[in-house]
């Protein structure tokens, strides 16, 4: 009887072990868990970046305003007929 018991005390050390510290375990779940949320995060924030840039795309397929206001301020052009004031402070 007493060997049986301490088997059955050591199966459970082990057992425990392997769920606290093992492959797998506890401890490995929550820092996998933590990378995952880390990650989701890190997707939303990359789709919100894509849809708004996904927007400013078509608006230059589809308008010639938003192509105009991309030109002068990026590239400093200006259309026929138009005087350029440069300003310094």
């Amino acid at each position: 009887m007493k060997y049986l018991l301490a088997i059955i005390t050591l199966l459970i050390i082990l057992l425990q072990y392997r769920l606290w510290q093992g492959n797998g375990g506890i401890e490995e779940i929550k820092a996998l868990q933590l990378r995952l949320d880390d990650l989701k995060a890190e997707v939303a924030e990359k789709k919100e970046r894509n849809e708004i840039l996904y927007a400013e795309v078509e608006d230059l397929r589809k308008g010639q305003e938003a192509l105009e206001e991309r030109a002068r301020d990026e590239l400093g052009m200006i259309r026929d007929g138009e005087t350029f004031f440069q300003v310094l402070e």
